[in-house]
């Protein structure tokens, strides 16, 4: 859960830089936001789940 969150404010705070420096119109942020709704009702919302859980504990194995 807390890699989803994190992950959430990650591409929040993405998606508010593109914005801000007008590369990403308020359409596209919509659509990019219906269609992630949209796949979080479907059969491969269990899939991303793992693979955002997988990609964060290796994220958070790593020692620099």
């Amino acid at each position: 859960m807390l890699v989803t969150m994190s992950g959430a404010l990650l591409l929040g705070l993405l998606i508010a830089l593109l914005i801000r420096i007008r590369y990403l119109r308020w359409l596209e942020v919509l659509l990019c936001s219906v269609f992630g709704f949209l796949l979080a009702k479907t059969a491969a919302a269990p899939v991303v789940q793992t693979v955002i859980e997988g990609v964060g504990g290796f994220l958070g194995q790593l020692q620099f």
